[in-house]
């Protein structure tokens, strides 16, 4: 069986600008994303750590690195889903997140599963 088919995690994201969290005033924007991992490959996979790249309007990176994801290292059977949520504060009102989740499969092999980029923007600010 190929790598690919053995290891196959899908990560999906949906994004949401809190405005009653938010302060435009003072650069301060607060987003909550809801992500979907989805294990399509042949493998189960426990998620062990998160790599995050953030990155707001102004280009500013901050790096986030992690075990687990909220307070969980979730092993993900053949078929299965993972969800969970979380958030972040940028000082602008757009910015974008990226990164992975590095996975352990049962027979041992580590490999990380992508996070796609996907873009935090308040409403109106992008067309």
């Amino acid at each position: 069986m190929s790598e690919t088919s053995l290891y196959d995690i899908r990560v999906t994201v949906r994004t949401q600008f809190i405005a009653s969290q938010s302060d435009p005033d003072n650069n301060r924007f607060v987003f909550a994303y809801h992500i979907t991992i989805l294990n399509e490959g042949a493998s189960a996979a426990q998620l062990l750590r998160r790599r995050w790249l953030i990155i707001d309007g102004d280009n500013k990176e901050q790096e986030v690195t992690g075990d687990g994801v909220v307070g969980q290292q979730p092993v993900i059977q053949p078929g299965a889903s993972y969800e969970y949520s979380s958030g972040c504060v940028l000082d602008t009102e757009v910015g974008a997140m990226e990164g992975h989740y590095e996975m352990l499969a049962d027979d041992g092999h580590l490999f990380n599963a992508e996070i796609p980029r996907f873009i935090l923007a308040a409403p109106r600010v992008l067309h």
